[in-house]
């Protein structure tokens, strides 16, 4: 099995997606990672999604998805025999990863300094919306907020002429981003340690990477000194090859030609009007651009003459760039998806199958594993035991509430 980040034990305090998206990656990648749950578990276990509860069909999708080949243990922080457990898991952990506020944190000991005593070779990780820094640094974060609103997305996405700004595509959208680039930073952060015996504190948060996400106009608006670009309407693109059009069957097509010269003539013979490549309307960049609202109307009657299926094989015989606008569902269906494991079914001891995302990077050509996430405290009593506890200790843990 491929697992690069064998031997790596993660010790997680952490809840909803941001951070725990993080300890599933890591997790899929080969480490240890021990998810640390209160009595009451992770509140994402009871999460519904779009109106559907928990548990439909057996599975509560965004608990699995990010708590994913975790080991799960139920300690009560707040409580000494609990603090006592977490010191020993401590002992030999790689990477600390917590997604708690500062306040929460300094309760429970587990802050920086509180770990660093336990374990000064511990790379500490934290999750939050929008940094250790400022006067927000003690407040919390969704990416709802802290990613989508806050982070310029919403915006950008949101139609200028529409009653309110556009909803995230997906439950965890911000989160799932996030959480990726935090595991990148710790990957890093390991191979400093192993490199420079120096382990660093790795801070992540929903703001910065929306912020990077969004680069490009971020830095652009910043250098012309504007709030935002303009927003052209679809008849007014800056390049007709760059556009949505809608099929006779009320599918979309994306082209994203970004080089329209080139591909022109080509684009024109496929879609079976050669007559547009000499119009002296359209036989340029700059020509096109004159006349782009003629353009992009001209396109849109022609598209909207055939079904998807046939423009699909009229596109296939150029060279410009495009795609269709798929829903959802055909995107896990989809044969590009299937062959390249970017879905895996993955097989719970009962019998039980769920389709899960595969980590979106590969190693030597193969997609990294993905198993199961974990009931609530089932792994209390083996990793107990690991630790040194007797049957008796464990007992007296459960007894004192400590333990769940």
């Amino acid at each position: 099995m491929i697992a690069p980040l064998k031997g790596v034990k993660v010790v997680e305090v952490a809840m909803w997606a941001f951070v725990p998206s993080t300890g599933a990656m890591l997790s899929d990648m080969g480490a240890d990672v021990i998810k640390i749950e209160p009595p009451t578990g992770d509140p994402c276990r009871a999460l519904s999604t779009a109106g559907i509860g928990p548990g439909a069909n057996g599975f509560t999708a965004q608990w699995e998805t990010y708590n994913r080949g975790k080991r799960s243990i139920t300690l009560d922080l707040r409580l000494g025999g609990s603090q006592d457990v977490l010191h020993k898991l401590l002992e030999d952990a790689d990477v600390f990863l917590t997604s708690l506020l500062p306040a929460a944190r300094r309760q429970m000991k587990i802050d920086i300094d509180d770990i660093r005593k336990l374990n000064p070779n511990i790379i500490y990780a934290i999750g939050s919306g929008t940094g250790l820094h400022g006067a927000e640094a003690e407040k919390g974060g969704f990416d709802l907020l802290s990613f989508w609103s806050r982070g310029g997305v919403c915006a950008s996405v949101s139609a200028p002429e529409a009653a309110y700004p556009a909803s995230m595509p997906s439950g965890a959208f911000g989160d799932c981003i996030a959480g990726a680039m935090l595991a990148c930073g710790i990957n890093a952060a390991l191979y400093q340690r192993a490199t420079t015996r120096h382990a660093p504190v790795v801070d992540g948060t929903l703001l910065a990477s929306s912020m990077w996400a969004m680069q490009s106009k971020l830095t652009t608006i910043a250098l012309l000194g504007m709030d935002d670009l303009p927003k052209r309407p679809r008849s007014q693109a800056n390049n007709p090859l760059v556009n949505f059009f809608r099929t006779k069957d009320d599918r979309f097509l994306t082209l994203s030609m970004l080089q329209s010269q080139r591909y022109w003539s080509g684009f024109c013979k496929a879609i079976g009007r050669p007559d547009l490549i000499g119009d002296p309307r359209f036989a340029t960049d700059s020509a096109r651009m004159e006349n782009i609202d003629a353009c992009v109307s001209l396109l849109d009657d022609v598209f909207a003459e055939r079904d998807l299926a046939e423009w699909e094989a009229a596109l296939f015989t150029q060279d410009g760039q495009w795609d269709v606008v798929r829903t959802p569902g055909e995107v896990t269906r989809d044969p590009q998806v299937v062959a390249n494991r970017y879905t895996q079914d993955v097989e719970y001891d009962d019998g039980r199958k769920l389709k899960m995302i595969s980590v979106p990077v590969q190693f030597d050509q193969e997609a990294l594993p993905a198993r199961p996430a974990p009931e609530l405290g089932a792994d209390s009593d083996a990793i107990l035991s690991r630790l040194g506890y007797s049957e008796q200790d464990i007992v007296d843990l459960k007894i004192s509430g400590a333990v769940f």
